[in-house]
């Protein structure tokens, strides 16, 4: 695009292209603060991984997903190659401006559940507020699950044993 091309597209109706050689000089200088010229725009995929981090950050959660959202994940994870969902269990929906998430999570046993998702819903809207600018406007938590300290994890449990 040609500067001449560029300026008339720049300019307010009320301002006409001239031909005056001091407008090339000295072009005017947008107002404005700098971080507001243009548009950011945020995937679902990305604050969905801020959530889950932020998720997994809380003391008492033992795992994000239900059961057989792990166990697929964990025999999807096996596959050569094939990149560890750090996801699982978490769903956004991401607005312009706002936010919303759902987490299924796995608490550990001896934990307060409503102190736990407390928790989550601080650290969860703390990092994607911090991270992306965006406000939350609801975390929903499901408990899908309770780790019992003498239960082995379900991936633990499908590795084979060496004898």
């Amino acid at each position: 695009m040609t500067d001449t091309a560029r300026q008339n597209r720049l300019q307010t109706p009320d301002q006409a292209p001239t031909s005056d050689s001091s407008r090339r000089d000295a072009p005017a200088q947008p107002s404005g603060d700098p971080a507001t010229r243009g548009r950011t725009s945020i995937a679902d995929g990305v604050v969905a991984k801020i959530a889950a981090m932020a998720a997994r950050d809380a003391a008492g959660v033992h795992a994000l997903g239900g059961g057989i959202s792990r166990a697929l994940g964990t025999a999807r994870e096996r596959v050569p190659g094939a990149p560890k969902s750090v996801t699982r269990g978490v769903k956004v929906e991401v607005g312009e401006v706002q936010a919303a998430v759902d987490l299924e999570i796995v608490v550990d046993y001896g934990v307060a559940i409503a102190d736990v998702a407390g928790a989550v819903r601080e650290n969860v809207i703390s990092a994607i507020g911090w991270m992306t600018g965006l406000e939350v406007v609801e975390v929903n938590i499901a408990v899908s699950d309770v780790k019992l300290p003498d239960e082995a994890d379900e991936e633990e449990e499908e590795r084979p044993r060496v004898r």
